[in-house]
């Protein structure tokens, strides 16, 4: 849903952004590179000290680019297949150290071990939830499932809890219980969509092999049919 509806809107919002860079002669490979390495900074400096909140503020400063780049290359007229996969293989990066920054809060000042668990399952399930989507298309299946919990999701309800437990420093009190919540939300979410996604190239992939017996069934019949005209 998030990918429907707020990407399309931030897309329309941040394009005269995009349009200024394109006018100053900056990339959109410089921005994806330039906002993962924001994105990364702001996640594994501030988030394993405990500071979410301007963790936070700094990797959504630099998320965006997530949107900026693809924005810039459609109005340069330059989609191509290696900035697609320089930007798929960035996300992987930018979520890894974002779950990376939370698991070495609790597994140091945090204490607390079965979060810092929690947030490896987030990190790894994030990935692996990635890759299923991406192998079942290299071997021809539409994959035609988004699932429950997507990249988008984990990243909007992570970093809202993170940032909202970040107040607790300013004298929010209880709110630092947000961030365990979220992140046990993101990885049942996660799981889900991991089992919807390996249901889902299971059942096309027997589709697609039944398709394929069938046809050739039919051109052994037709072959059958054609040797006895003869």
């Amino acid at each position: 849903m998030l990918n429907k509806y707020a990407r399309a809107f931030f897309t329309r919002v941040l394009t005269p952004f995009a349009a200024f860079l394109i006018r100053r002669g900056v990339s959109p490979d410089a921005v994806t590179l330039i906002g993962t390495a924001g994105v990364v900074a702001g996640a594994l400096v501030f988030f394993p000290r405990g500071e979410f909140f301007w963790g936070t503020i700094v990797i959504t400063l630099f998320v965006f680019s997530d949107l900026v780049d693809g924005n810039m290359a459609r109005q340069l007229g330059r989609s191509s297949r290696w900035g697609a996969f320089l930007d798929s293989t960035l996300d992987r990066v930018a979520d890894g150290a974002i779950f990376g920054g939370f698991a070495l809060w609790y597994a140091g000042s945090g204490d607390n071990n079965a979060l810092c668990a929690v947030s490896i399952f987030c990190l790894a399930s994030g990935q692996v939830v990635s890759y299923t989507k991406a192998r079942g298309e290299s071997i021809g299946l539409p994959v035609a499932v988004n699932g429950l919990v997507e990249r988008a999701e984990r990243l909007v309800i992570s970093l809202v809890a993170a940032g909202l437990a970040g107040l607790h420093t300013f004298g929010v009190p209880g709110i630092q219980i947000l961030l365990p919540i979220a992140l046990w939300i993101v990885a049942v979410g996660s799981l889900v969509t991991l089992v919807q996604r390996v249901v889902t190239v299971r059942r096309e992939s027997a589709e697609a092999e039944a398709e394929a017996e069938a046809e050739a069934e039919a051109e052994q019949n037709a072959s059958q049919g054609r040797e006895a005209a003869k």
